[in-house]
């Protein structure tokens, strides 16, 4: 599998990454990032697309082997890589917003830290 990221108002990185896939691709909805909080924190995450009007598309997580890490869950989305932002923020995805910001893409090393939109939505 191949990861290509533009650089663009979203994430200033350009990226052209290979990957050996190990599982399927799975739609993600979220993400719980260490950064902020040793404890981790949720996040929303979306793909980052070139489409004017909707710029916002579906992000992916799948396992894959990484060169330098071993087996990983590589989170990638539109040609413009990823957008966050917090759970607990209800906004439109917006380049604009201080509280929202853009990656190339995720490498996380556990599905712990994902929520699947399968299991989200099929959970209520």
């Amino acid at each position: 599998m191949i990861v290509e990221v533009e650089s663009s108002d979203n994430c200033e990185a350009s990226v052209f990454a290979r990957f050996k896939e190990v599982g399927p691709a799975r739609p993600v909805l979220q993400v719980r990032l260490y950064e902020r909080n040793p404890t981790g924190e949720w996040y929303w995450v979306t793909g980052w697309g070139d489409d004017p009007q909707t710029p916002a598309c579906s992000a992916y997580a799948q396992l894959v082997e990484d060169s330098g890490s071993g087996l990983t869950y590589l989170v990638y989305g539109g040609i413009y890589g990823l957008r966050f932002k917090p759970i607990n923020i209800e906004e439109p995805w917006n380049l604009e917003s201080p509280l929202q910001w853009g990656e190339a893409y995720l490498s996380l090393a556990s599905d712990r830290d994902l929520r699947f939109a399968d299991s989200l939505t099929s959970s209520g």
